[in-house]
């Protein structure tokens, strides 16, 4: 695992310099060597975690005149070199970024559909003057891009292209809207104008033709009327989990798995142990039994034999992290959870360099809530349409957070609508009371969910694949992913995602609806393939989350932080958020209405503003270097500077 940068100018020379401080800034994602290559027009970059091959993989490679810069894991490299070996390609190293540069050499473009595991990559053709880039299937790792005319620089974080110097720093208003409503800025844009995320499962190209994307993969749709039974479906699915799981622990370095103690972690573990012994899995605690899972990974460690090693922390240890979080962060980012994922991965980076996690589970197998209670919904469409219309226009006058608020809203609502509503953050009346006048100018004509609601599909009407197709697409890279690959990366730690191999995918995505979910019981046949191989106990227990108590904190320990920064002068001469709106959503939720997430929303977007758009010091820092406490005032880290970004 490692990090990427990079520039390519067709027209003239890169901005070599410019290529080393975006290495510099994202050192994090592989300490143990840097490298480059300059070739005319073209500057690589490349930071390395060394996994596989420590001795002579290192990078960019070269061969026959085209340089790779490589950041992820190529799982079936063993057997792509075999073929690639009957070819004629001779291997002078034992890494699989060898073996990815001849897959180009041999298929061209085409290569990345040969090339199963989590990667993002730049390729350079010295031969036919071309910049490849392309991101892995499911978007486990991140490529960022600026692309104007015959030049394109490009990096694993948004913090190399800034580092870089050469693109803007205009904040995108639409990118903006996005984010207040859906708790990320959706690919391909980013919150930044002109800056872009490539999408999972693309390909882009730049040459004298120009600057082109191209998508190599995608969700395979579900067969309502397939004929397969439960025990068949469930029984496919362990076998692939199983070979999915062997094939993540290989490895020149320490692996273990972090265990939650969830079905989606205790599974990976599980198979895991199959073929490894001993294997290590590692958890974090909190002292506050509220929100505290370490006794289910330990009760699931002790049933499956492995050495498990865990560590307390109190709730003061992430609002310890709050004020430098933002250099964690590429983008605003309104999941909070990344904060005792931090924790975990520098805890787990005292043991390994290597964690296979159990994402992706609830996305493939409807594991969510959110997916029973739309169910629920849809039934309510049997409601006379102008009885549900009234309803919804009484909801809508009513104050935010108040109850049966958006109970009301939504039986208005049909379809992908309703769907997208409940997953709105603030919606568009609650955004005109929350923007200055002079921004809301710019925000007014953006539909945060336009694109998605474009890509809805129902086969067979079924809505169920349809909620888990734009989940997979949106939520699982843009949120998940996100925030496992920026925090286990901060640590310089690399997960691996079994359950997101892309073959398993595939065959989850294709098991009917009725398998996934019967009623309220969600996940019903990952849990049937899994019955007998873990205790029952993990298996019925309350999904729980990796939560973390952000109402209390913001009645308490958190409270007088937030108000500093959002109700600040620094805040306020940005010119987007009403000081007089924010300070109305602290009062409603100090008398009793849950709006914590929506304070974490602009909390999380204006300490981006400050640690990326007020100062053009964009270096790498360690989160142990950068460890702040609440418990005194605002450190100067987050204080603006004297000359401020215009608001847009």
């Amino acid at each position: 695992m490692c990090g990427i940068c990079g520039e390519v100018d067709l027209a003239g020379a890169p901005d070599a310099e410019g290529v080393r401080r975006a290495s510099r800034a994202i050192a994090h994602r592989g300490p143990d060597a840097e490298g480059f290559h300059f070739d005319g027009p073209a500057a690589l970059g490349h930071r390395r975690l060394s996994i596989l091959d420590l001795e002579s993989g290192g990078q960019p490679m070269v061969r026959d005149g085209v340089a790779l810069a490589f950041n992820g894991e190529a799982y079936d490299f063993a057997e792509l070199r075999e073929q690639l070996r009957a070819k004629g390609h001779p291997f002078t190293t034992r890494s699989d970024t060898e073996v990815v540069l001849r897959a180009y050499l041999e298929w061209g473009e085409e290569f990345a559909e040969r090339v199963h595991g989590m990667f993002a990559l730049a390729l350079w053709d010295a031969r036919r003057r071309k910049l490849v880039l392309a991101r892995d299937r499911l978007g486990k790792k991140p490529l960022y891009y600026f692309a104007k005319g015959s030049r394109v620089v490009f990096g694993s974080e948004l913090k190399a292209l800034l580092a870089h110097g050469g693109v803007p720093r205009a904040l995108d208003p639409e990118a903006l809207v996005q984010y207040l409503a859906c708790e990320y800025v959706p690919a391909p844009a980013t919150i930044l104008r002109g800056v872009n995320k490539l999408p999972a499962a693309h390909v882009a190209v730049l040459d004298e033709r120009g600057f082109r994307l191209r998508r190599y993969w995608d969700v395979p749709a579900p067969e309502p009327q397939r004929r397969v039974s439960s025990g068949e479906a469930a029984g496919e699915l362990l076998r692939l989990l199983d070979v999915a799981v062997e094939k993540r622990l290989v490895a020149d370095v320490p692996v273990g798995v972090f265990l939650s103690g969830g079905i989606d972690s205790t599974s990976i573990a599980a198979l895991a142990i199959r073929h490894k012994k001993p294997l290590q899995t590692f958890s974090i605690g909190f002292l506050e039994e509220s929100f505290d899972e370490s006794p289910w990974a330990q009760l699931a460690a002790e049933r499956l034999g492995t050495e498990h090693v865990s560590q307390k922390f109190s709730g003061q240890d992430c609002l310890d992290l709050i004020p430098a979080a933002a250099a964690q962060l590429d983008e605003p980012f309104a999941d909070p959870s990344f904060l005792p994922t931090l924790l975990l991965s520098r805890f787990t980076r005292r043991h390994v360099k290597v964690a296979l996690a159990g994402d992706g589970g609830d996305e493939l197998f409807a594991g969510y809530d959110k997916y029973v209670v739309e169910g629920r919904e849809r039934m309510r469409e049997q409601i006379p349409r102008a009885l549900r219309k009234a309803a919804g226009a009484v909801g809508a006058m009513m104050p935010l957070g108040m109850t049966g608020r958006r109970f009301l809203r939504h039986l208005a609502l049909e379809g992908p609508d309703r769907y997208f509503d409940a997953s709105t953050m603030f919606h568009a009346d609650e955004m005109r009371r929350l923007f200055r006048s002079e921004a809301l100018v710019q925000i007014a004509r953006h539909d945060p969910w336009s694109a998605a609601r474009a890509e809805w599909r129902e086969p067979g009407g079924d809505w169920l694949a349809a909620a888990q197709y734009d989940d997979i697409n949106r939520y699982l890279p843009l949120d998940i992913l996100a925030k496992v690959d920026r925090m286990t990366m901060a640590h310089s730690i690399e997960a691996r995602p079994p359950l997101l191999d892309h073959k398993f995918v595939e065959f989850a995505a294709t098991i009917p609806a009725r398998l996934k979910m019967q009623g309220h019981d969600t996940k019903y046949i990952f849990k049937k393939a899994m019955r007998g191989i873990l205790p029952d106990s993990i298996i019925d227990r309350q999904k729980h989350g990796f939560a973390v108590p952000l109402a209390h904190w913001f009645r308490g320990a958190l409270a007088g932080f937030a108000r500093d920064i959002l109700l600040s002068d620094t805040c306020r001469d940005r010119g987007i958020l009403d000081t007089r709106s924010v300070e109305r959503l602290f009062q409603l939720h100090n008398r009793g209405r849950d709006l914590d997430l929506q304070l974490w929303t602009m909390l999380s977007f204006e300490l981006w503003c400050r640690r990326f758009l007020d100062t053009t010091d964009v270096r790498d820092v360690a989160p142990e270097r950068t460890r702040q406490t609440l418990r005194r005032p605002a450190p100067p880290a987050i204080v603006a500077p004297a000359v401020h970004a215009p608001g847009f």
